[in-house]
């Protein structure tokens, strides 16, 4: 089978196992044997079809407990595809996945969803690859008052929806610095605050420090009226500390936005978000483009290939992870899509509570030794045999 014909593994398990062994399969591999799906009203189904998007739903429960009530919250991922040539005018390109992404939240909209992240630097191709300032740099925008998110400020309102829109920025008070950044934007329609990328990647194709450099936001957590967020971009998800820092600040959902290709790092795909959820006690959202992105210009990486003017394919699959483990099925490898899914918050504590793995993680033992394996001087704790 080839990877343009692989369209995603739960498609390839549901056809070649059986129903009762593939019960088996998902408890093993997805924490769970049933995939607890959210049932749609006929009005998002038929919106869906007409926007022609993937749509799929899941449910993640809690134990009913006594002193609380449930906290239940819908959350979405949005992936898409860039379909306007990188070689349009800018604004054709933007207005574009504006118009897109706009038809794709009023699905979203009628799925009851409460808050909704988009993908990495959604309003524009991901031409990082290209080394090119010109004219990708045009791309990037304020962001409280650029175009991108006047328009996302209305649908939040609009919507009663928390949108998470991550773009390139430009600061115009700091010399027209670029960032990499996410946008948080309130369901009342208020710019609530931003946070800046953590991690830049130096691999393969993905050269993004041409443009901009780590963050200077730290790990802030957005509270909200739906629960407190975050949001983990793209190779961040790489560092352990990292996913840690959100979680130590009290987050309850991390969003990881994202744009990444098969070639690169599927493998990893779906364990580093779901071993986030795990060793933090949150959700994860792990959200990736999908298609493929072709420039005008050839360009090279320091993995010895030949020039080109494509990644080649980004692969979706965007899924979410609960705390204890458990992960939604997929998104397909290449088509727009929504996934939605309806969470308890309450099985964040619960799971704390089980497992312990925030109260025994020894925080002061690790300051401590990290504290000296920063110092110039270091030298590794090995005990040689003499």
């Amino acid at each position: 089978m080839s990877e343009s014909n692989f369209k995603s593994v739960e498609a390839t398990l549901n056809k070649h196992i059986p129903a009762e062994e593939l019960r088996e399969v998902k408890r093993v591999l997805y924490g769970r044997p049933d995939d607890n799906e959210l049932q749609f009203s006929e009005e998002t189904i038929s919106l869906a079809k007409d926007v022609d998007i993937e749509l799929k739903g899941y449910v993640f429960s809690a134990r009913k407990e006594d002193l609380r009530r449930p906290r239940i919250v819908r959350v979405a991922a949005v992936q898409n595809t860039v379909d306007i040539p990188t070689t349009a005018p800018i604004h054709v390109q933007r207005d574009a996945l504006h118009e897109k992404i706009s038809n794709i939240l009023r699905v979203a909209v009628t799925a009851g969803v409460n808050i909704v992240c988009l993908q990495e630097a959604w309003t524009m191709p991901f031409a990082f690859c290209t080394r090119e300032k010109f004219p990708w740099c045009e791309f990037a925008e304020d962001v409280e008052n650029g175009p991108t998110t006047k328009m996302l400020k209305e649908l939040a309102k609009q919507y009663n929806m928390v949108i998470i829109s991550p773009i390139l920025e430009r600061d115009g008070n700091h010399h027209d610095t670029i960032w990499n950044t996410a946008v948080v934007i309130s369901n009342n329609g208020s710019y609530i605050g931003k946070h800046r990328k953590n991690h830049i990647p130096r691999v393969g194709d993905f050269n993004e420090s041409t443009y901009y450099f780590e963050g200077d936001t730290g790990h802030p957590v957005f509270e909200t009226q739906f629960g407190r967020i975050a949001i983990n971009i793209c190779y961040g998800r790489h560092h352990p500390q990292n996913w840690m820092m959100f979680g130590i600040n009290g987050a309850e959902i991390v969003f990881n936005p994202s744009a990444t290709v098969g070639g690169l790092s599927e493998p990893l795909w779906g364990i580093e978000a779901r071993n986030a959820a795990i060793a933090n006690g949150y959700f994860t959202v792990a959200i990736n483009r999908v298609g493929t992105e072709v420039f005008p210009n050839e360009f090279t990486s320091g993995n010895g290939l030949p020039a080109h003017k494509d990644f080649g394919p980004f692969y979706g699959s965007s899924y979410v992870a609960a705390p204890d483990g458990s992960r939604t099925p997929g998104l397909s490898r290449d088509r727009d899509g929504l996934l939605v899914v309806e969470m308890d918050l309450n099985l964040c504590r619960q799971i704390k509570d089980f497992w312990g793995f925030q109260m025994t993680q020894r925080l002061p033992l690790y300051a401590e030794s990290l504290a000296k394996a920063i110092k110039p001087d270091y030298k590794p704790q090995t005990i040689r045999e003499s």
